[in-house]
């Protein structure tokens, strides 16, 4: 049996999910130090760890095999210019952070684990970080003292509708971390945010002087696009009525052309390989169609759709990269449709409108894959499944469909 187009583009879109594109994960230069304090160079396997890892792969050099090493052996691991993370025995509080599984106690209730705590900053005073899932938590020293968390915690109040926050880490930043420059109201105002504590453990850094290094500052990326989206769309559309097949009419295909602009947020996360994005987009599809219709005065009915619409997708993207400059993407989208006063009529022989319905649409699905390059240019394939334009008529099916050759341009 013979593939359609459409057919061979959602074949497609399964292949690249399922490549192995080594090139997006690569080795990179690194080091990792052993229970015994020795220092060993390799390449380690850099994922950019949404959580904070418990192992991870290296090699020793480009052309030996792949090894994995875990926090039972290695006490400190690094990928030059990128991030440091250090083995320590700390204490935790995991409590839960969603509004309905808050506790009703301001108290952190600690445990003992030793994890691989990631370097923010480092200097005279040191700033850390702990990541599993939603479960965000700071730790910090001053020179070689003990590793300490930062206190935070929300907590309910008895009546359950009022949440306030423990923020003991204000008071244990002000106690260890005086420096002439830093007023009591800065440290007031601090936020138990990545960026509000990295701002305050560099400036006191600064005061005192200190050589230290910010390791956040090797990840600032460009995690925004915003493009325009012009397309070329072939739809095609389809009515039936369940209760009489006089209606029913295949208005075949249309060339037609949208545009849209796009809105991509990349996910700070796995090498800039996930996004997400909004497309507003304007299309349009005006056909008609005459048809014989022997129980309609004239013998015949002419079916004529105008539908146009702002449809709106909201896509998850993935990226595959094959070089510094280039790169493929598979989407999936969750399209959205706003019409624009659209409507299909029947009209008689004698150009009288037998019936007419208004067009109310709802929801599909669009899978796409494309290629970018210079994150300037693109050009992407993409095919939405059926889309209901009769909903609100209990009698009446449609079935519209879209294949699009998208061309892109990233203003910024």
């Amino acid at each position: 049996m013979l593939l359609s187009i459409k057919d061979h583009l959602l074949l497609l879109f399964v292949t690249i999910l399922g490549l192995n594109c080594y090139s997006q994960i690569s080795f990179e230069k690194g080091y990792y130090i052993d229970n015994s304090g020795q220092k060993v160079e390799c390449l380690i396997k850099n994922i950019d760890w949404k959580n904070n890892p418990k192992d991870f792969e290296y090699k020793l050099s480009e052309t030996s095999d792949i090894k994995n090493t875990n926090i039972s052996y290695v006490r400190e691991f690094g990928i030059y210019n990128d991030s440091k993370y250090i083995r320590e025995q700390v204490k935790i509080d995991r409590s839960r952070e969603s509004i309905d599984n808050l506790s009703r106690s301001s108290e952190p209730i600690f445990s003992e684990e030793k994890l691989f705590l990631k370097v923010l900053v480092e200097g005279k005073a040191n700033l850390y970080l702990y990541v599993d899932e939603n479960l965000r938590r700071y730790f910090y020293n001053k020179e070689d003292s003990n590793i300490e968390p930062l206190i935070y915690k929300r907590y309910n109040t008895l009546d359950y509708y009022y949440i306030k926050e423990n923020v003991q880490f204000k008071q244990q930043l002000w106690n260890d971390l005086k420096c002439s420059i830093i007023e009591m109201k800065r440290v007031e105002n601090l936020k138990y945010k990545k960026n509000s504590l990295i701002s305050f453990f560099t400036d006191y850094n600064r005061c005192n002087n200190s050589d230290f290094t910010n390791y956040n500052e090797n990840k600032k990326r460009d995690l925004f696009n915003l493009s325009i989206r012009p397309r070329l769309n072939n739809a095609s559309l389809k009515i039936e009525n369940t209760r009489s097949n006089f209606t029913d009419t295949d208005l075949g295909s249309k060339l037609n052309f949208g545009f849209g602009i796009e809105a991509e947020y990349i996910l700070p996360f796995n090498k800039n390989k996930w996004s997400i994005s909004i497309e507003p987009t304007y299309q349009s599809f005006k056909s008609e169609k005459t048809t014989n219709a022997n129980n309609i005065s004239g013998g015949s009915l002419t079916t004529k759709v105008a539908y146009s619409s702002i449809e709106i997708p909201l896509s998850l993207r993935h990226y595959f990269f094959l070089n510094d400059d280039s790169k493929i993407f598979a989407n999936v989208s969750y399209v959205f449709d706003a019409n624009l006063n659209s409507s299909v009529e029947f009209i008689n022989t004698n150009n009288i409108v037998f019936s007419t319905l208004d067009i109310q649409t709802r929801t599909n699905l669009a899978f796409g894959v494309g290629y970018k390059i210079y994150d300037t240019y693109s050009l992407e394939v993409r095919y939405q499944t059926r889309r209901e334009l009769l909903g609100e008529y209990v009698f009446w099916n449609s079935n519209y469909q879209t294949l699009s050759i998208i061309f892109g341009y990233s203003i910024f």
